[in-house]
């Protein structure tokens, strides 16, 4: 199941934790604004044994995380991402900065003020392996025992 955002259900529907993560905080949060990338990372780190809850914008994505949940880590893509800023600066206070893996375009001043902050950056383009292979080591790495 992919995120719900409000773009893709109707208004009178309820917004509802996705059945597939159950009671505990998802080991992975994804926030990709483009279905394609999102969908096929997602099932990526599902396959890799990863709980993920995804979602294309920041208000999907806090509406579906249970109050007091806590990733082991966000994936945030901000190729077309309302609000970077905004975005990073919630996910800073939900989590350690080094548990937050950026994807940013190759060469821009974005990616380097982003890692000056303490999040991990991987620069566009970068395969779906390179970007599961970050996430497992950055979830093996000391402090991320587990939510």
């Amino acid at each position: 199941m992919l995120g719900v955002s409000a773009a893709n259900r109707p208004a009178t529907a309820p917004l509802r934790y996705p059945a597939d993560v159950g009671l505990r905080s998802p080991d992975v949060v994804l926030l990709a604004p483009e279905w394609r990338p999102r969908a096929l990372l997602r099932a990526q780190l599902i396959e890799e044994g990863l709980e993920v809850l995804a979602a294309d914008a920041w208000p999907a994505m806090r509406a579906q995380l249970r109050p007091g949940a806590k990733p082991r880590l966000a994936i945030v893509d901000l190729k077309g991402l309302p609000d970077p800023d905004g975005v990073l600066g919630n996910l800073r206070v939900l989590m350690k900065p080094d548990r937050v893996l950026v994807l940013t375009a190759a060469g821009t001043i974005t990616g380097s003020r982003i890692e000056r902050l303490g999040f991990r950056v991987l620069r566009r383009p970068v395969a779906i392996e390179t970007i599961v292979r970050t996430a497992s080591d950055a979830l093996r790495s000391p402090g991320n025992a587990g939510a």
